[in-house]
């Protein structure tokens, strides 16, 4: 199920699933989304607890109440970090089935989209609340149309680099699965395991090393998770390095890259890379589950379906 497209003015609710906010980001963040859509905060979204944004059932209870009041229109998380997976089988999908609503984040969020998808609603994989400030203002407007715009999305204006096993000779369509790599491997033997059969698998990582990249993949594989996918989508790697970079010094992506490379080739699945979303200068926000036509050969998407009806 796509949900209702938003209009301008409507009410977005904001969540904190995850990790504690920082209070001048998130301030900066929604300033931002304040310009397109009213905005609602409970009451404790500022709860901290250790790397948690306060207690499971803080944050439990905090989406839930979120997905029974009938005036949010869309849910957005504040950010990221750890902790959805420690209080997700508290949420019940329910009112979200009976109202379906877009719900927006990625990193560790990707629990929550792959727990809306097992509900049978689409979701977004897009920026969250906290990162809008460090984004472009075209990442933010995207974001914008994908929530009020029923229409697809058509041509995505990249050209990326094929990648993995060689192209097939004819573009693939088939619905896009967009998530954290290293969540996905986490779902693994869970409730919201992601299903990637039949597929294009897109990802993203942040400050995981070469190694632990191969890792997650690996898994994937063993666990069967990546049979019958089509190909995979590589967005932004940032900060995959060993050693860790220095404070300030360049990020290269380049051995972290060469790891999905050889993973990929070795799987039998094409890829494309330089997809700009993620943790990185860009985050494209993608309907989660929304078909998509990929030329592996020329490095193109086409956007087949919106992420709202």
């Amino acid at each position: 199920m796509r949900p209702p497209a938003l209009r301008p003015g409507d009410l977005i609710g904001v969540c904190a699933p995850a990790g504690p906010v920082n209070p001048e980001r998130f301030a900066i963040g929604l300033a931002l989304l304040e310009r397109h859509f009213r905005v609602r905060v409970p009451a404790g979204l500022d709860a901290r607890a250790g790397y948690l944004a306060g207690s499971d059932q803080r944050r439990a209870a905090e989406l839930n109440a979120l997905l029974t009041d009938r005036d949010v229109r869309a849910i957005i998380c504040a950010r990221g970090g750890y902790g959805v997976t420690r209080m997700l089988a508290a949420v019940d999908p329910a009112p979200l089935i009976a109202d379906p609503r877009p719900i927006v984040g990625f990193s560790d969020v990707t629990a929550i989209l792959a727990w809306a998808a097992a509900a049978g609603v689409a979701a977004i994989h897009g920026p969250m609340v906290s990162q809008l400030g460090d984004l472009p203002d075209h990442d933010l407007a995207w974001l914008v149309r994908l929530l009020t715009d029923p229409r697809p999305p058509g041509r995505l204006p990249w050209t990326l680099t094929p990648i993995g096993a060689p192209a097939p000779a004819a573009p693939v369509t088939a619905p896009l699965v967009v998530g954290n790599l290293t969540m996905f491997a986490h779902l693994i033997g869970s409730p919201w395991q992601l299903d990637a059969s039949g597929a294009i698998v897109v990802t993203e990582e942040v400050t995981e090393k070469p190694y632990a990249i191969d890792r997650y993949l690996t898994q994937l594989q063993h666990a069967g998770v990546l049979s019958g996918c089509r190909g995979v989508v590589l967005g932004d790697l940032s900060r995959c390095t060993d050693p860790p970079i220095a404070a300030g010094a360049p990020d290269d992506p380049v051995a972290a890259i060469a790891t999905v490379v050889e993973r990929l080739a070795a799987f039998g699945l094409p890829g494309l890379a330089g997809a700009p979303l993620g943790h990185g200068a860009h985050n494209v926000a993608l309907p989660f589950g929304g078909r998509a036509t990929i030329d592996f050969a020329a490095g193109t998407i086409d956007l087949l379906d919106a992420a709202v009806s």
